[in-house]
């Protein structure tokens, strides 16, 4: 059979089979993402879960989704929100905010050793007050 044999319509049927099961898939492993990084659930509860998802897989996702699907929604919102703290406070210490208060009294002890001289604290004291 050549590639001329297929009408338009065979394409396209084929097409939309294609994008179909790959929509089941990708909606597969966000079940089975869901699923092992759920808190709540138990071992076995989790083990359930995947038994009926692999045994019956059409089934067992649509159920997994009607289920499940508000709490899928709830932890991936968790997880966001602790992914952008977790950007938040690396970016606060990379960046070494701190009162300047604190600035200051640094600055001070640096210059109490000696690495600061007169003119230098007063340059740095200027840019952390203003």
């Amino acid at each position: 059979m050549t590639l001329a044999a297929f009408g338009v319509g065979q394409v396209l049927f084929s097409l939309i089979y294609f994008f179909l099961f790959l929509i089941w898939i990708m909606l597969l492993f966000r079940v089975f993402g869901d699923v092992f990084s759920d808190r709540e659930l138990s071992g076995g509860a989790k083990v359930l879960w995947l038994v009926f998802v692999v045994v019956l897989p059409y089934l067992g996702v649509f159920t997994y989704l009607i289920v499940r699907g508000p709490k899928m929604a709830q932890n991936e919102q968790r997880r966001v929100a602790d992914r952008e703290e977790a950007v938040h406070d690396y970016i606060r210490s990379a960046a070494g905010t701190s009162s300047p208060a604190d600035e200051l009294t640094r600055l001070a002890d640096l210059r109490d050793r000696g690495v600061l001289d007169d003119a230098e604290f007063a340059a740095l004291k200027a840019k952390v007050i203003g």
